[in-house]
């Protein structure tokens, strides 16, 4: 015997329900992942809009399909917001109120004017819609996990698609007033789309959640926590296997007499002189450089694509930026300038060797600069590079 509307309506509750508390429950071992609690929030409120839309089932007043809906269309907003903070990692209560407005005043007039019939169309437009929307939300950030996105906007897409055929079976039907809530086909089918899909996207979204813990915690192991780059290791996986058929140069700097810094003006305002370092060194390093912090006040920078005069340039740059950086820290006393090294890579392609001795290289020539004076660049090949070039310093 086939189910009837009510039982297939209360199903839908029940998978909602079961869906807003396994995601709460994710979100309760991961409260960093914030999407994880609008996305609990939003099944929950539309589960509790189906309950209310029970009432009007059973007693078809336009008041309880008005206050049903209402909530629906809140709890997809939700919905909706939670896409958009996984994709931005930013809050989206603008986002989350505006669509719940504007729904709540396209779909709602009809009904509230006493059209039971078509009043039902833009209704399923605009929850259709939202559903379509939230789709887009995880389409935008598909790249985190392509399959599993794929298959979270599938089934959000299905969903959605299912009330646009309601909306087109009303059209159909053409009643401006019907006596009971609408019923049918086209009902009966959207609710067992839900049935099978509200599960599913319970299923991919903690699957989802628990790839992106994995994925952090690899960002984690192979940054440095304090700048954000590459640690060491992370620098020799990065630039394995690049080629090096326009010329790789690897640029070592080192901090001059970074360990006064921290004796005289304490250790934040060393940590200030390491992130300032970082950024000129990120921000002076044209694509596609390679930035890491190999340990201290120690950094490396990988140049796919260079020339001796190019390294000469960047890491020049890089040093001048450094020293005023630290000018406009306004710490009566305190002086930074950095040391910098540079080697080329000889092999025809990077490997964990060749690169290795180019880094080693490149310290050398570091050193060969604090002993020099400090505060200037040298070539680990004084061929490669004039004397102007190499031994100027600022």
């Amino acid at each position: 015997m086939l189910l009837d509307y009510v039982t297939l309506l209360t199903a839908v509750g029940i998978s909602a329900a079961c869906l807003s508390i396994t995601i709460f429950m994710g979100w309760l071992m991961a409260p960093r992942d914030s999407y994880l609690l609008a996305c609990s929030a939003g099944g929950a409120v539309a589960g509790l809009g189906l309950l209310v839309y029970g009432f009007y089932v059973a007693n078809p007043l336009p008041v309880f399909g008005i206050a049903a809906f209402a909530v629906i269309i809140a709890g997809l907003a939700l919905l909706v917001g939670a896409g958009h903070c996984f994709r931005t990692d930013r809050p989206a209560r603008p986002l989350v109120i505006g669509l719940t407005l504007g729904g709540w005043a396209l779909a709602l007039p009809g009904l509230a004017m006493g059209y039971t019939g078509l009043g039902f169309v833009p209704i399923n437009l605009v929850v259709g819609g939202l559903l379509l929307l939230t789709a887009a939300q995880y389409w935008a950030a598909r790249k985190q996990a392509p399959y599993a996105i794929a298959t979270l906007c599938g089934l959000y897409t299905l969903t959605g698609l299912s009330f646009f055929v309601c909306a087109a079976d009303l059209l159909r039907d053409g009643r401006a007033v019907l006596d009971g809530a609408p019923q049918g086909w086209a009902e009966d089918l959207s609710l067992l789309v839900m049935i099978a899909c509200i599960p599913g996207i319970g299923a991919v979204t903690l699957a989802l959640n628990q790839a992106r813990i994995a994925r952090r915690h690899q960002l984690e192991a192979m940054t440095d926590s304090l700048t954000g780059l590459l640690n060491r290791r992370a620098l020799f996986d990065a630039a394995d296997g690049l080629s090096t058929s326009g010329g790789t140069a690897v640029i070592v700097f080192d901090i001059d007499r970074f360990k006064a810094i921290n004796d005289r003006h304490g250790h934040a305002a060393g940590d200030r002189a390491i992130i300032a370092f970082a950024r000129a060194m990120t921000r002076h390093a044209p694509p596609p450089a390679i930035a890491a912090r190999l340990g201290g006040e120690e950094f490396a920078i990988v140049l796919p694509v260079a020339t001796a005069d190019s390294a000469l340039r960047i890491a020049d740059t890089i040093r001048h930026r450094f020293r005023e950086s630290i000018r406009d820290f306004a710490i009566e006393g305190m002086e930074g300038s950095v040391s910098a090294g540079i080697a080329f890579v000889r092999a025809a392609r990077i490997k964990a060797l060749s690169f290795e001795q180019a880094l080693n290289e490149a310290d050398a020539a570091l050193y060969a600069a604090k002993n020099a004076g400090r505060n200037r660049v040298i070539m680990a090949d004084p061929r490669l590079a004039s004397d102007r070039g190499s031994r100027r310093a600022f």
